[in-house]
């Protein structure tokens, strides 16, 4: 079983940015591939970004791509995804994913709880 526990969320004005980060335990983070979800009001859940076991290989979304930059530690056991350029239509929770395949949006096992951040104007 794996625990992740998001933070960082919060109120962020547009043009502004924003870090989450992501804290696993119960399995050897290493052979764990990461990544990221996001999901805003009366909307399904999307992909946003993914990263590597080892952190090497690392993939956006188009709608986030060279504004989202995704990064890890495996000595830390954590998780980072740093936004740029954010607008209010980033209002949502953003979701920590964990899966036992290198690629996670292959196969999500674990979910964190959700980190709830809030755009302005």
């Amino acid at each position: 079983q794996v625990q992740l526990v998001e933070s960082g969320g919060g109120l962020v004005q547009a043009g502004g940015s924003l870090r989450l980060s992501c804290a696993a335990s119960g399995r050897t983070f290493s052979s764990l591939g990461m990544g990221w979800f996001r999901q805003a009001p009366g909307k399904a859940r999307v992909f946003v970004s993914a990263i590597g076991r080892s952190g090497g290989w690392k993939y956006y979304a188009g709608a986030v791509k060279g504004r989202f930059t995704i990064s890890r530690d495996n000595d830390k056991n954590t998780m980072w995804m740093q936004m740029y350029s954010l607008t209010p239509e980033v209002t949502a929770v953003d979701d920590c994913a964990a899966g036992q395949t290198a690629q996670v949006m292959c196969g999500v096992d674990y979910w964190g709880q959700g980190a709830q951040v809030a755009g302005s104007s």
